[in-house]
């Protein structure tokens, strides 16, 4: 066992404050790696404010991490010492259900185990990235590309997958038409996924304050959804729409967005019940969809994506004892695109 200083959350609404974490010994199989930077998800504050449910505390989240293997198990074979690596949203999963086999590990059919706020199988807590060192499986370990600097490779486990996942699926690229709706920390990934994929991308945000972005970032439109003409001028126009906010949405009026065959999926997760009329999806044959995270392997071709393609997460990096201050400005969506924790402040 090791002792690693940590952020952690010691009950539900309550401010993170340093505290330390025990991390197992170092089994056959793991990778013990230094984490060097971490970046803060929105499903972060869900979970520590309980908005998705009972939740375990003392919490330490994070689950977009990134930095160096210091030590590595007899058995393992992927990663030495000194490789960069990152880790994301899941450290286990059950390794025989059809989805885990199909690596689709993000689907197990058990459940994965989730880098905080789950129990893993050894019975204790699992403790995310907010801290010093961390102790992972090395089949849920990536590697990251020397193309990407590690600050910026953080937020690609989990805002970077989370995009290219159903970008890939839905197949977009070249003579396809893609709207973003929202411009934040998972909805500027998902713009420069599908500009680097040849896609024609739109943004659809609430205002233009920040469109110089979105086009600087690969956007070939930009409108504003409070603008009245907006639904109606865009019509029929996209085969794919991800939508990556959380707050509810008018989804009648964005299913009417869509193509013949469009798909409208769903990458934020609100605190509150949707509503949804079937009549709005009636007629184009329109689905509506969701999508979570990417498994291991198609993480890794993601981040080698990323660096073919010179993507990388644009972030705003903060000490640790800014960490309560991020939240608050993510909430109030004051931030250009993801914050990220330099650990060394630790």
């Amino acid at each position: 066992m090791t002792t690693v200083a940590a952020y952690a959350a010691p009950a539900a609404k309550a401010p993170l404050e340093r505290t330390t974490v025990e991390r197992r010994a170092v089994g056959e199989n793991d990778v013990l790696i230094d984490i060097a930077f971490v970046g803060i998800c929105h499903s972060d504050i869900h979970q520590v404010r309980e908005g998705w449910g009972k939740a375990i505390f003392p919490m330490v989240p994070g689950h977009e991490i990134a930095g160096v293997v210091s030590r590595v198990g007899a058995g393992v074979t992927r990663f030495e010492v000194g490789d960069r690596v990152g880790v994301g949203c899941m450290v286990d999963s059950c390794r025989a259900c059809e989805n885990c086999r199909a690596g689709l590990e993000q689907y197990c059919a058990q459940g994965p185990v989730w880098t905080y706020n789950a129990v893993g199988k050894d019975g204790r807590p699992t403790d995310g990235g907010y801290s010093q060192k961390i102790v992972v499986d090395e089949n849920y370990v990536v590697r990251i590309p020397q193309a990407l600097s590690l600050d910026v490779a953080a937020p690609l486990l989990c805002a970077g997958i989370t995009t290219y996942s159903p970008l890939r699926h839905w197949n977009a690229g070249p003579g396809k038409k893609v709207a973003v709706v929202g411009l934040g920390g998972l909805g500027h990934m998902a713009v420069k996924i599908a500009h680097a994929l040849g896609a024609e991308v739109t943004v659809l945000s609430q205002t233009l304050s920040k469109k110089d972005d979105g086009l600087r970032m690969g956007a070939d439109r930009y409108y504003a959804t409070s603008a009245p003409a907006t639904f109606e001028d865009l019509a029929g126009s996209f085969d794919l729409i991800l939508n990556t906010v959380s707050a509810p949405l008018d989804f009648a009026a964005y299913f009417s967005l869509l193509r013949t065959d469009g798909a409208m999926v769903n990458l934020g997760l609100p605190e509150e019940a949707a509503q949804l009329e079937l009549q709005s999806l009636f007629g184009g044959r329109r689905s509506m969809s969701s999508s979570g995270i990417g498994g291991i392997a198609e993480t890794q071709e993601m981040l080698d994506f990323c660096a073919d393609h010179a993507v990388a997460a644009e972030i705003e990096l903060i000490g640790a004892d800014g960490i309560n201050e991020a939240y608050e400005r993510v909430l109030a969506s004051d931030v250009r695109y993801r914050f990220v924790i330099d650990v060394a402040t630790m």
